[in-house]
């Protein structure tokens, strides 16, 4: 990765019309979590933007359904959403929405400006129309096969089993999914932005530019749309819930048309907040602008958002990076909200309380960074009852166990060092290189398994080295010394992924972060004569009951699907 002084780091919006799940934060949040922890501890200026994205054919669905206005549904969604990230750890410098008065003036701005220089045009076309409802048939209001997957229950905006996007002419036999009534046709003006025009521009910057860098998932979806050549797409809907075209009622802007844009004005409300200019993180060359979306966002992450800030023609940078994960399932099989086959997170807050940081775990380690994944909950336990629990919370509580026991909670000084102290001394010295490097190239499964390759190193060490045994007297404070160097270390490194065990071990130890790229140039961590704090457990053991609570509920959830 090379190197910047500032960045944009952007993920994806998340939408209001249910709670999030684990396939959200191992696709998006996880990974763009970690990425801004180790930019902010490496002094970088980093802004982490996000909000609710509460506009579309969903929400009134969902409004419908539980017999709400959308406001209400939102304002719910909303709420529980933004609570989850903030217990999960997750810190985004604005986390705003789409409903707000300010994301309606600007992606207004952009709608009245692209038509004031006529980049965008109105047509008068044929679309399907729902008599029984009098309503048009928008995204998912219209269902019907793919003609891609022949998936039989695709939506008229996507297809939820192969992932492509869609248009409600591309279905086969389609149907309303209000009345359940076949659709006839009728007229309807909208207004559509030229995509076809800028075929050759997103050639040459996604084809040319970013062949090599991207993930091949990101560059095969954007490549594949670039080979069937792209189209002129609406970018209005017939709807009354959604951002007003102006000067014309019944009309709301397409959610993808103005959803991308909600970065930049979840941006400019931080800066009304915290008095900084916020054009430097969307308009300065030198700025990176890092996207983490879902792999289902891809096509409008990469053709659709690129090509309105090009249009726009204001100085806005283009993403360096668009980063989407496969996806994860769930007891092998792919999660879906629609059939309520998921963990949702604020369940999980509740009934794992202050147990966070494990199932961050077992999301970063599973994560399905090259291919789809799987989270099953007796793979859940064992992870956490023989990785975190039996090696990274066994050696610290061993560790810090026997400085208590034999120096009185005192680093210890250290007698002559042997050539494996020696070794291990240097080694660990070797890690936060090692851990930032992956990091900063996006393999974050990797990364962690690297920091636990070091609670192992320092597991093993323990054991070799027996302090507690008669015969190693001469040695205890020796070994102690460097068990606690490996402790420190790990109490530096492990912020990233596990924050709130990173709390907990630094107030253990009495030590404050130091940052990251300096880690290695320190000469101890813990130096002798350093009066350590109370010792707590870091984690603790998941038992079956509680599993097989899980797969109860599971169960019940399978029963009504079949």
């Amino acid at each position: 990765m090379k190197k910047s002084n500032k960045y944009t780091v952007t993920a994806a919006l998340p939408y209001a019309n249910g709670p999030i799940h684990i396939g959200h934060l191992a696709g998006v949040y996880l990974p763009a979590d970690i990425f801004v922890r180790y930019l902010r501890r490496n002094k970088i200026d980093v802004i982490f933007i996000c909000g609710s994205d509460e506009h579309g054919v969903p929400i009134a669905m969902q409004a419908k359904k539980e017999k709400k206005t959308p406001k209400e549904i939102v304002n719910k969604y909303h709420y529980m959403i933004k609570d989850c990230f903030n217990n999960f750890g997750i810190q985004f410098d604005n986390y705003s929405r789409t409903s707000t008065k300010i994301h309606h003036e600007i992606s207004t701005s952009f709608f009245k400006k692209l038509n004031e220089k006529k980049k965008i045009f109105e047509k008068v076309s044929e679309q399907y129309y729902d008599k029984e409802a009098q309503q048009f048939l928008a995204d998912r209001y219209i269902s019907g096969t793919c003609p891609h997957c022949k998936n039989e229950e695709a939506y008229g905006d996507q297809c939820e089993d192969c992932g492509r996007p869609l248009i409600p002419e591309d279905l086969i036999s389609p149907k309303s999914t209000i009345s359940g009534s076949f659709p006839i046709l009728k007229k309807t003006k909208h207004w559509y932005f030229p995509l076809n025009q800028y075929q050759k521009f997103l050639e040459k910057w996604i084809l040319i530019n970013h062949k090599k860098d991207w993930k091949v998932n990101v560059y095969g979806q954007a490549k594949s749309w670039l080979d069937q050549g792209l189209k002129p797409r609406a970018i209005t809907r017939d709807l009354n819930w959604g951002v007003p075209v102006p000067q014309d009622k019944g009309k709301v802007l397409y959610v993808w048309f103005e959803a991308p844009i909600g970065y930049i004005s979840s941006t400019i409300e931080w800066s009304k907040q915290t008095k900084i200019d916020w054009k430097p993180y969307w308009k300065d060359e030198n700025t990176k602008l890092i996207q983490f979306i879902g792999k289902d966002n891809i096509v409008f992450h990469c053709i659709i958002f690129p090509v309105i800030l090009k249009a726009y023609n204001s100085g806005y940078i283009l993403p360096d990076k668009i980063l989407a994960n496969e996806f994860l399932h769930l007891e092998n099989k792919k999660i879906s909200t629609s059939k309520n086959w998921a963990v949702w997170v604020h369940e999980y807050l509740k009934d794992f309380p202050n147990q966070q940081d494990p199932l961050r775990y077992i999301l970063i380690a599973n994560m399905p960074e090259k291919k789809d994944n799987n989270f099953n909950w007796k793979n859940f336990q064992i992870k956490n009852n023989t990785e975190l629990v039996a090696i990274l919370g066994n050696f610290v509580n061993r560790s810090l166990t026997l400085i208590q026991k034999y120096n009185k909670g005192i680093v210890p000084y250290p007698e002559m060092l042997s050539i494996k102290d020696k070794n291990i001394l240097t080694k660990i010295k070797d890690y936060p290189e090692h851990i930032g490097n992956l990091i900063e190239s996006y393999q974050f499964r990797e990364s962690l398994a690297c920091f636990m390759d070091l609670a192992r190193l320092g597991n093993k060490y323990l054991t070799e080295e027996e302090p507690w045994s008669k015969k190693k007297e001469k040695r205890i404070n020796t070994i102690l010394y460097v068990s606690l160097q490996i402790v420190g270390m790990l109490a530096q490194l492990a912020e990233p992924f596990l924050p709130y065990t990173a709390k907990k071990l630094l107030d253990m130890l009495r030590l404050k972060t130091f940052f990251w790229n300096k880690i290695k140039n320190i000469e101890e961590i813990l130096c002798p004569g350093h009066v350590l704090g109370k010792t707590v457990f870091l984690f603790k053991k998941i038992s079956n009951e509680s599993i097989e609570k899980q797969m109860k509920k599971l169960k019940k959830i399978q029963s009504f699907m079949q």
